[in-house]
């Protein structure tokens, strides 16, 4: 497979149109309509997703799941399913959640409502090893998706109609810890944290001060988070004078330690290890591998700029199972974006984009970024890429050296003062 021209068949309907749209096919044919004569504009291209985006339009289109798309149900479903079933769901649902485009928001509690809270509830009252380790590969299945469900409830207010308000205040506070969460702490390390510094120098999570193909700078950046982060997220706060983020953001990470601490040693230890502890783990080293991808191209003409501190993937693992993850650069450009607006968003400011030189990959998630950086893999990286603007004149060795010099550890500022 060559990443520079493979097209997964699995991309979202909306990837599909943005992949269309901005990547130039290969073809030695003076007229390449005749390559693809379906072909839609960049303009037909932005108004097809602003239609399927309208719940006024007839082309509106709700995601139901994650894993299908919602023409693919009904051209595979019976006809009475999707009398019966689909479309009174879709109907209830779309009452339910806070935008009419999110009845996947109540697919996936429902989800987890129906499995992972019984089935925490099951090994606390009767644990055993093989029930253990299906909920918790149950959990490593669900964490993803649950962690961007979230990070569109902490920026949007919420995900359910505002005559849900309760449940939709209420049940982070029972599904988080089961996840991998600690109460509260993505809302003040994201939102009054992350989005507040963006990458920058205050910024806890930044990966400015390291090198981003290094393994020990890795292993110092992640170790640092899941040591340190109880501490230093507070004191941050303290020292920006915010001592009421300060005093909540530690009182809900400690309260959630002291619950922790009281389930092993008091409850059932076993069951605690399993629900609790082993998400906890993997949530705090998932969330910095995946922030050490989304942030590790920092070009240094500019490191401040959105733009060209944070990338856009159109990939399947970033948009299609964690709500339009991929778009991180729209999403740093105005965090109050719903995620279904990112394709639209995204492809209505491409030429901002070439302009600011960001960078667009295809066919690599944040998870592999890490990786691959780690291993210096910049060619495969390079081939990734999708060149706009004067990236697309240059050569593979001149890409591969243009992200070799974005990954490279700025000089932490002097704590002296000059005489």
């Amino acid at each position: 497979m060559d990443p520079s021209t493979y097209t997964d068949p699995q991309l979202t309907f909306q990837d599909r149109l943005v992949i269309d749209a901005i990547v130039q096919p290969k073809s030695d044919s003076k007229n390449q309509e005749t390559a693809k004569p379906d072909k839609l504009s960049k303009k037909e291209t932005i108004e097809k997703l602003h239609n399927l985006n309208d719940p006024s339009h007839a082309e509106f289109d709700p995601t139901v799941f994650q894993l299908w798309d919602l023409p693919l149900l009904t051209a595979k479903l019976p006809a009475p399913i999707q009398k019966y079933v689909l479309t009174p769901y879709i109907n209830w649902a779309k009452g339910v959640v806070r935008f009419q485009t999110d009845v996947v928001m109540v697919t996936h509690l429902i989800l987890y409502f129906t499995t992972i809270v019984p089935s925490a509830i099951l090994l606390f009252y009767r644990f055993s090893y093989l029930h253990g380790f299906v909920h918790w590969f149950m959990q490593l299945f669900y964490c993803g998706a649950f962690t961007l469900m979230k990070h569109q409830h902490i920026h949007m207010n919420g995900v359910l109609s505002p005559k849900y308000y309760l449940l939709d205040t209420l049940f982070p506070y029972l599904l988080d810890p089961m996840l991998g969460h600690t109460w509260n702490s993505y809302f003040y390390h994201h939102i009054k944290h992350h989005h507040v510094e963006g990458n920058g120098r205050d910024d806890l999570s930044t990966t400015m001060y390291y090198d981003r193909d290094s393994v020990p700078d890795f292993l110092c950046y992640v170790g640092r988070f899941v040591f340190f982060i109880w501490f230093e997220l507070p004191m941050y706060f303290f020292r920006k004078g915010q001592t009421k983020y300060a005093l909540r953001c530690a009182f809900w990470e400690l309260s959630n330690y002291v619950a922790l601490y009281t389930l092993y040693n008091y409850v059932n230890a076993r069951a605690t290890l399993f629900v609790f502890l082993l998400p906890l783990t993997v949530m705090r080293l998932g969330l910095m591998v995946g922030n050490w991808g989304q942030h590790a191209f920092v070009d240094p003409a500019d490191p401040d700029s959105d733009y060209l501190s944070s990338i856009t993937l159109i990939d399947v693992p970033s948009n299609r199972f964690s709500f339009n993850d991929g778009y991180h650069t729209s999403h740093h450009l105005n965090p109050r974006r719903h995620w279904r607006d990112h394709p639209v968003a995204f492809l209505t400011q491409k030429s901002r984009y070439a302009e600011e030189d960001a960078l667009v990959f295809r066919n690599v998630d944040y998870i592999f970024i890490t990786v691959n950086l780690l291993r210096k893999n910049y060619v495969h990286l390079a081939k990734c890429l999708i060149p706009i603007g004067d990236q697309v004149d240059m050569t593979l060795d001149e890409r591969v050296e243009m992200l070799r010099r974005r990954t490279r550890k700025f000089p932490k500022p002097s704590s002296k003062k000059t005489q």
